[in-house]
């Protein structure tokens, strides 16, 4: 197999964690249905949602796990002589085969999509209990406050938000596409990605700091399909 083939194959697992991604965040969807319906931490259909999500998020850490392997050793290979390439199965094999042993259910945790899937369990069932106490005016007047406190903006566009990633150390958000695009920008400059907003004092953000904040998409689509029916 050549290299350009082997790249190749890189370019579709990576293509496949989109789908992975995309996958994790209709499961939580979902999940928070389920949390605002029935209001019940110990609703099995949330526990076998979260088992999903775990589930997903092993398959896109193994990929993580692979594809950072290949890359190394194929970048051994290149300054190696040819019949290097024949060993590159092995070794792949080998270090992959290591590195799974070594993944635990902390490191599960603590992906990117499990802590906001948890985050938004979490705020899903705080907002049934609220609703569950207040009558359906109140509540209606509740959202509608809501919906006018809460900035859609993106810091960076100045357009509303499609996919909101919260900044676990301020709270800020941004689009995710806008954040990680300043954030390489800044990496390829050697420099740090200070917080867009004005007056925060966050002079670092870096990719771990971001989780997906669904509540705030779910509460976007739903300003969004109100504004389309008016």
């Amino acid at each position: 197999m050549s290299l350009s083939a082997v790249h190749g194959t890189l370019s579709s697992l990576k293509s496949c964690q989109v789908d992975i991604g995309t996958g994790m965040d209709i499961v939580t969807d979902v999940a928070m249905d389920l949390a605002e319906a029935q209001d019940e931490e110990g609703n099995p259909g949330v526990k076998e949602m979260e088992a999903m999500i775990l589930e997903c998020a092993k398959l896109d850490t193994e990929i993580n796990y692979f594809v950072d392997i290949v890359q190394q050793v194929t970048s051994e290979v290149n300054t190696q002589q040819p019949e290097a390439m024949f060993s590159l199965s092995a070794k792949v094999k080998e270090q992959f085969t290591e590195r799974i042993a070594r993944l635990s259910d902390a490191e599960l945790q603590n992906h990117q999509k499990v802590v906001a899937f948890k985050d938004s369990i979490k705020n899903s069932l705080n907002q049934a209990n609220q609703e569950s106490a207040e009558n359906t005016e109140e509540l209606d007047e509740d959202i509608a406050v809501t919906q006018t406190q809460v900035n859609f903006t993106c810091p960076l566009t100045q357009v509303e938000m499609v996919n909101p990633m919260k900044n676990k150390k301020c709270n800020h958000h941004y689009d995710e596409g806008a954040i990680l695009s300043l954030i390489k920008t800044k990496q390829s400059q050697k420099k740090k990605c200070r917080c867009p907003v004005v007056g925060c004092m966050t002079t670092d953000v870096k990719q771990s700091d971001l989780i997906p904040d669904q509540m705030l998409r779910r509460k976007i689509q739903s300003q969004k399909r109100h504004s389309n029916r008016t």
